[in-house]
């Protein structure tokens, strides 16, 4: 354990400080802390408000966010969480899930460099906030801050909103820890490693190998493309070393993006019309994997397994798979565990 001490050739009369810790602070999305109106217009508030995500000007943009949108949405939001969530634990699957992957990572962590590092985990929206747990890490005694977003492909609405996030709250601090943010781990090879063996898994669990294993992304409008986000990019590439990493030819895997929101054009191909696609054109029994989350949520327990897979199945589809997320698979944790000791070298070797 990291005790209070003075620091050395201080005066008698200084105030003991804890000192001396690496935080590992691991950044998912983020969840409402229920799904019910009130707590679900808090959570999409919030989110639905960040620039990153929403970039349109705030004058045209929030009153028809607070007079229409969220009126009406966390209705609709609310009964999707509902048909996914944790009622046993009263939380969102995300919240769970991500405690659970912090948990092997702190072990696999203290495993190699004991108590100097601290892992924990905060939500770009929603609790625990990013705020609460920087004012904790320096709290017990961080002055270094490894701040990492679990988005293994870089997007300004995703890991740049977290980092922004990161930043706002070191502001508040009156002694600010040394900080690092971990870049984008798309191409990382025990990444794709990790995808590849779940795929693998999934296909020998079944009786009849999938017509194509559709790779659905979180989508984007097309115009952050246009202006240098390298998202898309970084999607293709994925998909390109999984594809590569499991033997196979072009044919047998598409990327997709998913969850298109507003008037604008998005991303294409969009999964929830390409699933459909397959089905009329006789392909009938597919697989679907969603590489852009680190953790099963609401775009990949509701959207994707409910309604993409109604989708399909309305079209004439006969077997859809869906493949988990990695989650807190014991090849994910490894891949992410590596990830953090390469960037905490110079200050932890």
């Amino acid at each position: 354990m990291f005790d209070a001490t003075r620091p050395a050739h201080a005066p008698a009369d200084h105030p003991k400080v804890k000192m001396g810790r690496v935080g590992v602070l691991i950044a998912n999305l983020g969840t409402p802390d229920d799904y019910t109106y009130w707590p679900m217009r808090r959570y999409l508030n919030e989110f639905l408000s960040d620039k990153r995500v929403i970039d349109y000007p705030a004058w045209k943009w929030q009153p028809i966010l607070q007079a229409i949108i969220l009126t009406k949405r966390p209705f609709s939001s609310g009964a999707a969480y509902k048909s996914i969530w944790n009622h046993d634990k009263g939380e969102s699957p995300l919240m769970t899930i991500t405690r659970e992957q912090t948990e092997k990572l702190r072990a696999a962590l203290t495993a190699r460099y004991g108590d100097t590092v601290m892992v924990d985990f905060c939500m770009r929206y929603g609790n625990p906030s990013t705020k609460s747990k920087v004012r904790q890490m320096v709290t017990e005694g961080c002055d270094r801050i490894l701040f990492f977003p679990l988005y293994p492909q870089y997007a300004g609405a995703t890991t740049a909103t977290a980092n922004d996030q990161f930043f706002r709250a070191l502001m508040e601090e009156a002694w600010q820890p040394a900080a690092r943010t971990v870049p984008a781990y798309f191409d990382q090879p025990a990444y794709i490693d990790a995808l590849a063996q779940s795929v693998e898994q999934a296909y020998a669990a079944m009786d009849r190998q999938p017509d194509m294993l559709v790779c659905s992304y979180h989508g984007m409008p097309e115009r952050y493309l246009m202006q240098g986000d390298p998202y898309h990019c970084q999607c293709a590439k994925t998909s390109r070393l999984l594809r590569e990493r499991l033997g196979w030819d072009e044919s047998k895997l598409i990327s997709t993006f998913q969850s298109k929101f507003g008037p604008e054009e998005w991303l294409k191909p969009y999964t929830v019309d390409y699933v459909a696609e397959l089905a009329r054109q006789g392909k009938k029994n597919i697989a679907v994997i969603a590489p852009a989350f680190s953790s099963d949520c609401i775009e990949t327990l509701e959207e994707i397994n409910e309604e993409i897979r109604e989708s399909f199945e309305h079209a004439g589809g006969e077997t859809f798979t869906y493949i988990p997320c990695l989650n807190d698979q014991k090849a994910h944790i490894a891949a992410l565990a590596a990830v953090v000791e390469n960037n905490l070298r110079g200050w932890l070797d």
